[in-house]
């Protein structure tokens, strides 16, 4: 009995220092993802932190800024960075849907039609200037974003695993732009800003080294079983009621407020929760902070809520940041 006791110890013990070796491990990943994509893009640590997070809880991200600050590579960065499989899809007027899922191609020599993938059938998605195109064709990536798959030809197929979009769209009061339908907007997780750089960061981009050449040199640092390792660990970080509390408040602070015609649905409320929790586990906290919820609530609110004619805020960020100055932390 006592041996059985001693051995049923060793291996609780055992089975602890397993996890907790893992964890390091998982956490090591991290910062190195996040410390070669500092390379890459410079005085971004928050956008970077934010996009690893949107990835980590299988969302897709919206990158919306003015052309030349970075949205293109930072989306080629996070392929590279973490081993995934890559595509670009330059979103023009006169792009089709085919030109982005694929199309069946007649085969003389066998007499059938033979299916041609397009540029959707890889891991990660770079959907350039999305906005440019029709909303016929921004249509086209609406089934692959929500259930990860494409119907052509009345056949069902399914898309890599994992699947993020990451799209770039230019602000819309520039010329040459359609504007995102709300159910196009709402299958984005996230969407960032990346802004202009600090004084520093733009001295090290003018004078250093061309960012497309060193971006060749970095090496990925997990693989797609090491991110999926990732994705199941994000799921797993705790929620404590009182913060869900926290966020049902925000959710519904968001519906009554005078400022905001449209507050966030139920899914809107998932999504936070769970880049909280990707956001978390990105900086090693025990469970979900406060912290963590008002970190990710701009990403996450920002293009979900409709403000009213008559608000007061002059941008996305400023109503999402009077949100949170309006809701008590418990």
């Amino acid at each position: 009995s006592t041996l059985q006791s001693k051995d049923a110890a060793m291996q609780r013990g055992n089975t602890i220092e397993t996890l907790q070796r893992g964890e390091n491990t998982q956490q090591t990943v991290l910062k190195d993802a996040r410390q070669a994509l500092g390379r890459i893009i410079l005085g971004k640590d928050e956008q970077i932190t934010l996009a690893l997070a949107c990835l980590l809880a299988r969302g897709h991200l919206l990158i919306e800024d003015l052309p030349g600050l970075g949205k293109t590579m930072l989306a080629q960065s996070l392929a590279r960075v973490l081993g995934l499989s890559f595509s670009r899809i330059q979103f023009t007027s006169d792009l089709l849907p085919a030109d982005i899922i694929g199309v069946s191609i007649f085969r003389q020599d066998s007499g059938e039609f033979e299916f041609q993938p397009g540029p959707v059938f890889s891991q990660l998605i770079l959907a350039d200037e999305v906005n440019r195109a029709t909303p016929k064709a921004q249509s086209a990536l609406l089934e692959a974003m929500e259930e990860n798959q494409v119907s052509v030809d009345g056949n069902t197929r399914r898309l890599p695993e994992p699947f993020f979009v990451v799209a770039t769209q230019n602000p819309g009061d520039q010329i040459g732009t359609f504007p995102l339908p709300e159910s196009q907007l709402d299958r984005f997780l996230m969407r960032v800003e990346i802004g202009y750089p600090d004084a520093a960061s733009e001295r090290e981009l003018i004078a250093g080294s061309d960012r497309r050449a060193m971006l060749d040199d970095i090496e990925a640092v997990c693989s797609t079983d090491t991110l999926a390792d990732l994705q199941r660990t994000v799921r797993s970080v705790s929620v404590s009621d009182a913060l869900v509390d926290y966020i049902q408040a925000l959710v519904g602070h968001t519906r009554e407020s005078a400022d905001i015609d449209i507050g966030l649905s139920p899914r809107g409320a998932q999504a936070l929760i769970a880049a909280a929790r990707a956001h978390a586990f990105i900086e090693n906290h025990s469970g979900v902070y406060p912290d963590d919820v008002q970190a990710v609530f701009p990403a996450i609110a920002g293009h979900r809520l409709k403000p009213s004619g008559s608000t007061r805020f002059r941008s996305p960020s400023e109503l999402c940041q009077h949100v949170l100055d309006s809701v008590a932390i418990p």
